[in-house]
Protein backbone atom coordinates (compact mmCIF):
# COMPACT_ATOMS: atom_id res chain seq x y z
CA UNK A 1 0.00 0.00 0.00
CA UNK A 2 1.71 3.17 -1.10
CA UNK A 3 2.33 6.02 1.67
CA UNK A 4 -0.49 8.67 1.74
CA UNK A 5 1.48 12.58 2.00
CA UNK A 6 0.36 12.76 5.56
CA UNK A 7 1.78 9.78 6.41
CA UNK A 8 5.04 10.53 5.42
CA UNK A 9 4.85 13.96 7.01
CA UNK A 10 4.25 12.37 9.71
CA UNK A 11 6.94 9.40 9.49
CA UNK A 12 9.84 10.00 12.32
CA UNK A 13 12.46 9.10 9.92
CA UNK A 14 11.58 11.65 7.29
CA UNK A 15 14.26 13.83 8.21
CA UNK A 16 17.32 12.58 7.59
CA UNK A 17 15.87 10.47 4.71
CA UNK A 18 15.05 13.90 3.01
CA UNK A 19 18.33 15.37 4.04
CA UNK A 20 20.05 11.79 2.59
CA UNK A 21 17.99 12.99 -0.43
CA UNK A 22 18.57 16.83 -0.60
CA UNK A 23 22.25 15.91 -0.96
CA UNK A 24 21.57 13.12 -3.51
CA UNK A 25 20.25 15.21 -5.08
CA UNK A 26 23.33 18.52 -5.07
CA UNK A 27 25.43 15.68 -6.16
CA UNK A 28 23.57 14.89 -9.51
CA UNK A 29 23.22 18.81 -10.00
CA UNK A 30 26.96 18.96 -9.84
CA UNK A 31 27.85 16.16 -12.23
CA UNK A 32 25.41 17.63 -14.79
CA UNK A 33 24.93 21.07 -14.02
CA UNK A 34 23.41 22.36 -17.51
CA UNK A 35 21.09 19.62 -17.89
CA UNK A 36 20.02 19.74 -14.59
CA UNK A 37 19.47 23.30 -15.21
CA UNK A 38 16.38 22.23 -16.91
CA UNK A 39 14.57 21.67 -13.84
CA UNK A 40 15.46 25.40 -12.75
CA UNK A 41 11.89 26.87 -11.80
CA UNK A 42 8.96 25.22 -11.23
CA UNK A 43 7.48 26.16 -14.56
CA UNK A 44 10.39 24.11 -16.22
CA UNK A 45 10.32 21.31 -14.59
CA UNK A 46 6.27 20.61 -15.34
CA UNK A 47 7.09 21.15 -18.79
CA UNK A 48 9.60 18.90 -18.81
CA UNK A 49 7.60 16.35 -16.92
CA UNK A 50 4.85 17.04 -19.68
CA UNK A 51 6.93 16.25 -22.39
CA UNK A 52 8.92 13.24 -20.91
CA UNK A 53 5.26 11.89 -20.22
CA UNK A 54 4.68 12.30 -23.72
CA UNK A 55 7.29 10.42 -25.00
CA UNK A 56 6.88 7.64 -22.84
CA UNK A 57 2.92 7.07 -24.05
CA UNK A 58 4.31 7.12 -27.54
CA UNK A 59 4.20 3.99 -29.79
CA UNK A 60 7.22 2.75 -30.19
CA UNK A 61 6.47 0.62 -33.36
CA UNK A 62 3.99 3.23 -35.51
CA UNK A 63 5.20 6.69 -33.91
CA UNK A 64 1.77 8.34 -34.89
CA UNK A 65 1.80 9.67 -31.28
CA UNK A 66 5.33 10.34 -31.24
CA UNK A 67 6.42 13.54 -29.47
CA UNK A 68 6.18 16.47 -31.61
CA UNK A 69 6.13 20.56 -31.24
CA UNK A 70 2.40 20.61 -31.54
CA UNK A 71 1.46 17.59 -28.77
CA UNK A 72 4.04 19.44 -26.23
CA UNK A 73 2.24 22.45 -26.61
CA UNK A 74 -1.09 21.22 -26.25
CA UNK A 75 -0.20 19.63 -22.72
CA UNK A 76 1.60 21.97 -21.58
CA UNK A 77 -1.72 24.37 -22.28
CA UNK A 78 -3.88 21.69 -20.96
CA UNK A 79 -2.48 22.01 -18.03
CA UNK A 80 -2.21 25.34 -17.65
CA UNK A 81 2.10 25.13 -17.02
CA UNK A 82 2.78 27.87 -19.35
CA UNK A 83 2.31 30.24 -22.69
CA UNK A 84 2.68 28.78 -26.22
CA UNK A 85 5.24 30.68 -26.71
CA UNK A 86 7.16 29.78 -23.50
CA UNK A 87 6.84 26.31 -24.36
CA UNK A 88 8.14 26.50 -27.87
CA UNK A 89 11.20 28.40 -26.47
CA UNK A 90 11.98 25.37 -23.88
CA UNK A 91 11.67 22.90 -26.69
CA UNK A 92 13.74 25.10 -28.73
CA UNK A 93 16.84 25.37 -26.13
CA UNK A 94 16.22 21.50 -25.64
CA UNK A 95 16.73 21.01 -28.96
CA UNK A 96 20.01 23.26 -29.24
CA UNK A 97 21.35 21.83 -26.11
CA UNK A 98 20.73 18.29 -27.67
CA UNK A 99 18.53 17.29 -24.42
CA UNK A 100 16.31 15.84 -27.13
CA UNK A 101 16.86 15.07 -30.28
CA UNK A 102 15.11 14.62 -34.14
CA UNK A 103 14.04 10.88 -34.80
CA UNK A 104 15.32 9.69 -37.58
CA UNK A 105 14.36 10.85 -41.01
CA UNK A 106 12.47 7.79 -42.64
CA UNK A 107 10.15 9.34 -39.84
CA UNK A 108 7.36 12.18 -40.63
CA UNK A 109 8.85 15.25 -41.95
CA UNK A 110 6.14 17.69 -41.75
CA UNK A 111 5.79 17.17 -37.89
CA UNK A 112 9.52 16.84 -37.17
CA UNK A 113 8.80 13.98 -34.18
CA UNK A 114 11.77 13.71 -31.28
CA UNK A 115 13.11 12.02 -28.22
CA UNK A 116 15.07 12.77 -24.81
CA UNK A 117 18.35 11.75 -25.49
CA UNK A 118 20.42 8.71 -23.92
CA UNK A 119 21.69 11.47 -21.00
CA UNK A 120 18.59 13.17 -20.35
CA UNK A 121 17.26 9.75 -19.61
CA UNK A 122 19.69 8.60 -17.19
CA UNK A 123 19.74 11.74 -15.42
CA UNK A 124 15.66 11.36 -14.87
CA UNK A 125 16.42 7.61 -13.80
CA UNK A 126 18.94 8.95 -11.16
CA UNK A 127 16.09 11.31 -9.83
CA UNK A 128 13.67 8.48 -9.81
CA UNK A 129 16.16 6.34 -8.14
CA UNK A 130 17.22 9.57 -5.45
CA UNK A 131 13.39 9.59 -4.65
CA UNK A 132 13.25 5.46 -4.54
CA UNK A 133 15.81 5.24 -2.26
CA UNK A 134 13.84 7.65 0.44
CA UNK A 135 10.78 6.39 0.29
CA UNK A 136 13.00 2.56 0.81
CA UNK A 137 14.19 4.41 3.67
CA UNK A 138 11.17 4.83 5.59
CA UNK A 139 9.71 1.89 5.40
CA UNK A 140 12.77 -0.89 4.54
CA UNK A 141 11.37 -1.52 1.18
CA UNK A 142 13.08 -2.72 -2.01
CA UNK A 143 11.95 -0.02 -4.68
CA UNK A 144 14.91 0.74 -5.87
CA UNK A 145 16.32 -2.74 -6.44
CA UNK A 146 12.76 -3.29 -7.76
CA UNK A 147 13.22 -0.46 -10.65
CA UNK A 148 16.88 -1.66 -11.26
CA UNK A 149 15.48 -4.85 -11.86
CA UNK A 150 13.63 -3.89 -15.08
CA UNK A 151 15.18 -2.17 -18.05
CA UNK A 152 11.96 -0.38 -19.07
CA UNK A 153 11.94 0.61 -15.36
CA UNK A 154 11.62 4.33 -15.91
CA UNK A 155 9.02 4.14 -19.11
CA UNK A 156 7.02 2.53 -16.72
CA UNK A 157 7.32 5.01 -14.06
CA UNK A 158 7.51 8.22 -15.37
CA UNK A 159 4.11 8.64 -17.23
CA UNK A 160 1.71 8.08 -13.70
CA UNK A 161 4.64 10.39 -11.83
CA UNK A 162 3.64 13.34 -13.97
CA UNK A 163 0.22 12.76 -14.14
CA UNK A 164 0.46 13.26 -10.28
CA UNK A 165 2.60 16.41 -10.71
CA UNK A 166 0.55 18.12 -13.48
CA UNK A 167 -2.64 17.46 -11.31
CA UNK A 168 -1.54 18.17 -7.67
CA UNK A 169 -2.60 21.34 -6.51
CA UNK A 170 0.13 21.27 -3.82
CA UNK A 171 2.50 20.96 -6.21
CA UNK A 172 1.39 23.57 -8.23
CA UNK A 173 0.49 26.50 -5.90
CA UNK A 174 3.17 25.79 -3.42
CA UNK A 175 3.33 27.51 0.29
CA UNK A 176 4.47 30.93 0.67
CA UNK A 177 8.33 30.54 1.08
CA UNK A 178 8.52 28.03 -0.82
CA UNK A 179 7.37 29.36 -3.50
CA UNK A 180 9.40 32.21 -3.53
CA UNK A 181 12.53 29.57 -4.58
CA UNK A 182 10.64 27.81 -6.94
CA UNK A 183 10.70 30.83 -9.36
CA UNK A 184 14.13 31.41 -8.74
CA UNK A 185 16.68 29.75 -11.35
CA UNK A 186 17.74 27.08 -9.95
CA UNK A 187 15.70 27.48 -7.06
CA UNK A 188 15.20 23.99 -5.52
CA UNK A 189 18.97 23.36 -5.88
CA UNK A 190 18.86 26.21 -3.53
CA UNK A 191 16.68 24.76 -0.86
CA UNK A 192 18.46 21.59 -1.52
CA UNK A 193 21.78 23.48 -0.40
CA UNK A 194 20.08 24.65 2.85
CA UNK A 195 17.95 21.22 3.72
CA UNK A 196 21.32 19.14 3.86
CA UNK A 197 23.20 21.52 5.95
CA UNK A 198 20.13 20.70 8.74
CA UNK A 199 20.90 18.32 11.25
CA UNK A 200 17.48 16.62 11.87
CA UNK A 201 17.92 16.69 15.33
CA UNK A 202 17.43 20.42 15.60
CA UNK A 203 14.43 20.30 13.18
CA UNK A 204 11.96 20.86 15.91
CA UNK A 205 13.33 24.71 17.30
CA UNK A 206 12.22 27.86 16.10
CA UNK A 207 15.37 29.34 13.88
CA UNK A 208 17.25 26.07 12.80
CA UNK A 209 20.74 26.52 11.97
CA UNK A 210 22.26 25.76 9.00
CA UNK A 211 25.96 25.01 7.43
CA UNK A 212 25.96 27.92 5.08
CA UNK A 213 28.55 30.91 6.14
CA UNK A 214 29.31 32.16 2.60
CA UNK A 215 26.88 33.10 -0.36
CA UNK A 216 29.19 34.05 -2.74
CA UNK A 217 30.82 30.52 -2.76
CA UNK A 218 27.23 29.10 -3.25
CA UNK A 219 26.32 31.46 -6.09
CA UNK A 220 29.36 31.16 -7.61
CA UNK A 221 29.13 27.31 -7.47
CA UNK A 222 25.40 27.58 -9.00
CA UNK A 223 26.35 29.77 -11.73
CA UNK A 224 24.13 32.46 -9.91
CA UNK A 225 24.14 35.93 -9.45
CA UNK A 226 25.08 36.64 -5.93
CA UNK A 227 23.28 39.67 -6.17
CA UNK A 228 20.26 37.44 -7.75
CA UNK A 229 20.65 34.97 -4.78
CA UNK A 230 20.95 37.40 -1.96
CA UNK A 231 17.42 39.38 -2.94
CA UNK A 232 15.61 36.11 -3.32
CA UNK A 233 17.58 35.77 0.45
CA UNK A 234 16.21 39.09 1.44
CA UNK A 235 12.51 38.41 0.62
CA UNK A 236 12.65 34.65 2.35
CA UNK A 237 14.38 36.81 5.48
CA UNK A 238 11.58 39.76 5.18
CA UNK A 239 8.55 36.72 5.67
CA UNK A 240 11.11 35.63 8.93
CA UNK A 241 12.02 32.50 7.09
CA UNK A 242 15.47 33.17 6.90
CA UNK A 243 17.74 34.91 8.93
CA UNK A 244 21.95 34.99 10.29
CA UNK A 245 22.45 34.33 13.68
CA UNK A 246 25.48 36.96 13.66
CA UNK A 247 26.14 39.55 10.90
CA UNK A 248 24.14 38.70 7.15
CA UNK A 249 26.48 37.17 4.90
CA UNK A 250 28.75 36.59 7.11
CA UNK A 251 27.38 34.08 9.94
CA UNK A 252 25.65 31.37 10.07
CA UNK A 253 22.25 31.20 8.41
CA UNK A 254 19.16 29.70 10.05
CA UNK A 255 15.95 28.62 8.55
CA UNK A 256 12.13 29.08 10.53
CA UNK A 257 10.60 26.35 11.48
CA UNK A 258 7.49 27.23 9.43
CA UNK A 259 9.93 27.15 6.49
CA UNK A 260 11.81 23.63 7.16
CA UNK A 261 7.94 22.10 7.68
CA UNK A 262 6.85 23.80 4.37
CA UNK A 263 9.60 21.95 2.71
CA UNK A 264 9.34 18.87 4.04
CA UNK A 265 5.24 19.21 3.48
CA UNK A 266 6.51 19.55 -0.45
CA UNK A 267 8.66 16.67 -0.28
CA UNK A 268 6.23 14.22 1.38
CA UNK A 269 3.21 14.97 -1.25
CA UNK A 270 5.89 14.53 -3.61
CA UNK A 271 6.81 11.60 -2.74
CA UNK A 272 3.40 10.53 -2.58
CA UNK A 273 2.80 10.73 -5.82
CA UNK A 274 5.94 8.83 -7.06
CA UNK A 275 5.13 5.90 -4.53
CA UNK A 276 1.53 5.64 -5.88
CA UNK A 277 3.47 5.96 -9.51
CA UNK A 278 5.44 2.76 -8.48
CA UNK A 279 2.48 0.59 -6.76
CA UNK A 280 0.32 0.71 -9.68
CA UNK A 281 3.95 0.17 -12.06
CA UNK A 282 5.09 -2.56 -10.08
CA UNK A 283 2.62 -3.43 -8.38
CA UNK A 284 2.92 -7.51 -9.38
CA UNK A 285 6.98 -6.84 -9.22
CA UNK A 286 7.39 -4.87 -5.88
CA UNK A 287 8.99 -6.71 -2.95
CA UNK A 288 7.84 -4.28 0.49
Amino acid sequence: MAFSAQEIAEHPALHRCVRGQAAALLSAYEGSPRLSSVFATQQRWLMAHAGLALHFRADPHTRHDALTTARFLQAVEQHAVASRNTADAFIKEMLKYNYVEHLPEKTDRRSHPFRPTEETLQVLAGWAMVHLATLDGLDQGARLATFAAHPDAIARLHPPIADGLLTSTPVREPQQTFSLFTWLNNGGVVMEWLISSIDPDQANIDRIPTGIVSLGDFAKWLNLSRTHLARKLRDAEHLGSIGWLGQRGRSVMWVSRGFYEEYMNAQAVKLAIIDQAFEESFLQDAVR
